[in-house]
């Protein structure tokens, strides 16, 4: 039979098992927050979306991910430049 106290201990939950996790929804440098934020906001007023100062749920899906999508690819593009030295 299975038993489920033997599964926690074979398989770790993946929270568990790593020791920093990113989604504990902590910032992983502090000094970053306002600069990330100020970055959402730009590229928000780039895609026309209207954000507001503080709680934005009434964003659909689709316009947080465009927001959340641009800016992973803009902080890859800075990462490539710091890397190439340009």
């Amino acid at each position: 039979m299975f038993n489920q106290n033997q599964a926690s201990t074979q398989y770790p939950k993946p929270a568990q098992a790593a020791s920093s996790s990113s989604s504990s929804g902590t910032t992983m440098v502090p000094e970053a927050r306002d600069a990330l934020n100020n970055m959402k906001h730009e590229i928000a007023s780039e895609l026309g979306i209207n954000l507001k100062q503080g709680y934005n749920g009434d964003l659909s899906s689709r316009q947080a991910g465009y927001i959340g999508g641009y800016m992973v690819k803009r902080l890859i593009e800075q990462a490539e430049r710091s890397i190439s030295g340009q």
